[in-house]
């Protein structure tokens, strides 16, 4: 028996699906046939759309109790479940830990572990009434698991985020499998202002095992297995999706520019 990823009637919410990794979640699964609803504080220019579908949008800024109430009863309502909500909604601007101000680092910190919390508390309270229950994919970040300077208060977020993940997956079984996507450099539409032009993109890649930033796609692909029943038993894991991490900077000190092997 061939394996698929099928989750055709299945309702999904992605939060903050309009552009970027998000986007590329959202098509992914319009094309394994889901349902897609996605929020963000402000529509997209056009319906984010894959196998001749388009995503449904609601506004909501997921750092609010009230909206996030709404938005996820509103897709209850009108779809009459929730099976999958993958929360997407985050990010942070460059900011030196030494001089950004506390009201930053609290926003920061709100986005990227206190909101997704909260969106997956209600989604939570609709998926443990179903008899089928449902899954809860939080992304994440590599920033979480390794030094983000730059980005100091964002990177604590994500590894809260990693220890939220597991500890809500014990406390929701059976009926909620909660995992994690702990993902890596993603070429975006916005790649060419963290990682500069074509030939700068093209240095960054080569830091990276595989050759390549991530696409969206790659995110979406990893985000649909862990919501769909071929992940039926796996629940408190985060899963890498950085194509192999980076390359050690010592190798590259040391003007080694192939794969250490070992002697036979």
């Amino acid at each position: 028996m061939g394996l698929s990823l099928d989750l055709d009637g299945a309702v999904v919410l992605v939060t903050g699906g309009v552009r970027g990794v998000g986007a590329g979640i959202v098509r992914t699964f319009l094309e394994a046939g889901a349902t897609v609803v996605t929020c963000a504080r402000r529509a997209p220019e056009a319906p984010i759309e894959a196998a001749g579908r388009a995503a449904e949008f609601l506004a909501c800024d997921v750092r609010e109790p009230d909206q996030v109430s709404a938005l996820v009863e509103a897709v209850a309502v009108r779809h009459g479940r929730l099976d999958v909500l993958v929360n997407n909604a985050g990010g942070a601007p460059f900011a030196e830990a030494a001089t950004a101000s506390p009201r930053f680092h609290d926003k920061i910190v709100g986005l990227n572990l206190l909101a997704p919390l909260l969106v997956a508390q209600h989604a939570n309270a609709v998926m443990q009434k179903q008899d089928s229950g449902g899954s809860i994919v939080n992304i994440s970040s590599v920033s979480g698991t390794r030094p983000s300077p730059g980005t100091a208060a964002y990177g604590a977020a994500k590894a809260g985020l990693d220890s939220l993940t597991a500890s809500l997956a014990v406390e929701w079984a059976p009926k909620v499998r909660v995992n994690a996507l702990n993902v890596g450099m993603v070429r975006t539409e916005q790649a060419e202002l963290h990682y500069g032009d074509a030939d700068g993109i093209a240095a960054v890649s080569a830091t990276v095992p595989l050759g390549r930033l991530a696409e969206p796609a790659d995110v979406g692909a990893c985000a649909a297995f862990l919501a769909s029943p071929l992940a039926g038993y796996v629940t408190g894991a985060t899963l890498a999706v950085h194509g192999g991490g980076e390359r050690p900077a010592f190798l590259g000190a040391a003007g080694v520019n192939k794969p250490l092997q070992n002697d036979p």
